[in-house]
């Protein structure tokens, strides 16, 4: 996506409420959240300007999940590209954390360690500062929202 496209007054607030979330708790919000938050007689009314926002490419849906939300990371540049704002100082103080192997989300497979890349987060958005990150390979925990190539932020434990 090279240019942000035009969207209604409406669509950017659901755009933006729905990042917002994301940024705060981790995850999107249900579509009677949007409809609450924005005085929507129903969820319906919510649907609809999501469906109008993953036409323009902002964001998917995923079926199947009442929080099947994601941003598209090119509509999250564009955003950005657009404000044009100074990072605030709690960017600098990110952690950095490696990306060190794979976790099963079916069938069992061995977790080699080994750094395949790093990241940086947001510290606010753990309780407990995790240790590393490992991506999540196949669909079986798609019904808690877990996905196929999600990051999984993991504390290290001597037991488990």
């Amino acid at each position: 996506m090279q240019d942000r496209p035009k969207l209604t007054a409406r669509q950017q607030q659901i755009f933006d409420l729905v990042r917002n979330a994301i940024e705060s708790t981790g995850a999107p919000p249900t579509r009677a959240e949007i409809a609450a938050e924005l005085g929507f007689k129903s969820a319906n009314a919510a649907e609809e300007h999501l469906q109008a926002l993953a036409r323009k490419g902002m964001l998917e849906l995923v079926g199947g999940t009442s929080r099947g939300i994601r941003l598209k990371s090119d509509a999250l540049n564009a955003v950005n590209r657009a404000r044009q704002t100074n990072l605030p100082i709690a960017a600098f103080a990110q952690l950095t954390l490696p990306l060190i192997g794979r976790v099963a989300a079916g069938a069992p497979i061995l977790a080699q360690e080994h750094v395949e890349q790093t990241y940086n987060v947001e510290p606010s958005l753990f309780a407990r500062k995790p240790d590393y990150l490992l991506k999540v390979k196949g669909m079986s925990m798609r019904d808690i929202g877990i996905l196929d190539g999600d990051l999984l932020a993991v504390q290290s434990a001597k037991d488990a």
